[in-house]
């Protein structure tokens, strides 16, 4: 089937509008309303804190704090894709989303998730050059590798949501419209298609399974080699500094594959309520905590932004000791 027979498909369904419904969300509208604004503000200001300091601090213009520049940005993107429309929906008690803006706000919501998957797998990468081979750190991550990987990232994170969306837009909704989630997702939105979805379930599960997997093993093989070198450093010191230069992805690398695995890594037919809390959690929260766990376990990020807030005083000479001069 080709592309236009995809989109004839989906002006032949009867379904224009989807019903966003959550129970353990919209029942307590005014404490979630409250509580999402926050963290989306939190988000916001703490990921543009870092986007601003990596900028302005030249200290920082090194990959390491680079990838983080754009981590930073794929997370006030990933969580603008949802916040400001569940808002909209607990503010005015309007739940429903166009069909075409559902597809949007799955397509995007994809499209950050993936380029984040990547993104990790090459801040892993950089973690292993920095530490296993330090001396040709400058060679081995100059410009014309960073920019590449970067790139590669974000292109992945498209490709990969363009492929799902393609399959999902054969698709034809003629039923219930009523979406069992607070924002456009791939798994509740086959539930509601009258279409034959074995493909893409099978997709939907096989796709995650291998690249994934992938870019956990390239991390995984990273760090075994970190380990490794770190563990021939003789001072206690040493070794503590090389591994604090990792915790902090450390730490994204587990929440992000953790909640991951819980949400999508499962057969559809046992997707539950349950499981948008931990939606919820990656959706929402993962990426206001980001930056959070960077700037409080990272000395060059806290004194760039010391700096920033608080700029260094200009010295100033006693009036005695100007009119001595003179």
């Amino acid at each position: 089937m080709n592309l236009h027979e995809s989109f004839v498909d989906v002006n032949r369904s009867s379904v224009q509008e989807f019903i966003l419904s959550s129970p353990s969300v919209f029942e307590l509208q005014i404490v979630f309303f409250v509580s999402f604004l926050a963290f989306y503000l939190l988000t916001l200001l703490g990921n543009a804190l870092i986007l601003v300091v990596v900028r302005l601090d030249v200290g920082l213009h090194t990959p390491m704090y680079l990838f983080l520049s754009h981590l930073s940005l794929l997370d006030i993107c990933y969580s603008s894709v949802t916040v400001p429309k569940l808002l909209d929906i607990l503010s005015s008690d309007e739940r429903r989303i166009s069909f075409y803006g559902c597809i949007a706000q799955m397509y995007f919501f994809h499209v950050l998730g993936s380029s984040e998957m990547f993104l990790l797998a090459a801040m892993a990468y950089d973690r292993f050059v920095a530490i296993c081979n330090p001396l040709r750190y400058a060679v081995l991550m100059r410009k014309v590798v960073f920019v590449p990987l970067a790139g590669c990232a974000w292109f992945g994170g498209f490709a990969h949501s363009t492929f799902h969306t393609g399959f999902l837009l054969r698709l034809s909704f003629c039923g219930p419209n009523q979406l069992d989630n607070f924002f456009c997702d791939a798994t509740p939105l086959l539930k509601l298609s009258c279409s034959d979805t074995r493909v893409d379930e099978i997709l939907l599960i096989a796709t995650p399974g291998v690249l994934g997997p992938t870019c956990f093993t390239l991390i995984l093989i990273s760090y075994s080699r970190i380990v490794r070198s770190i563990l021939r450093i003789s001072s206690r010191e040493g070794r503590h500094k090389s591994f604090s230069t990792c915790a902090s992805h450390i730490i994204v690398v587990s929440i992000f594959y953790g909640t991951g695995i819980i949400v999508y890594v499962q057969p559809m037919s046992i997707y539950a309520s349950a499981n948008q809390f931990i939606t919820v959690f990656y959706a929402v929260i993962t990426p206001m905590i980001n930056p959070l766990i960077y700037t409080l376990r990272n000395k060059e990020v806290k004194g760039a932004l010391r700096k920033l807030m608080i700029p260094p005083k200009t010295p100033q000479i006693k009036s005695s000791r100007i009119s001595s001069i003179f």
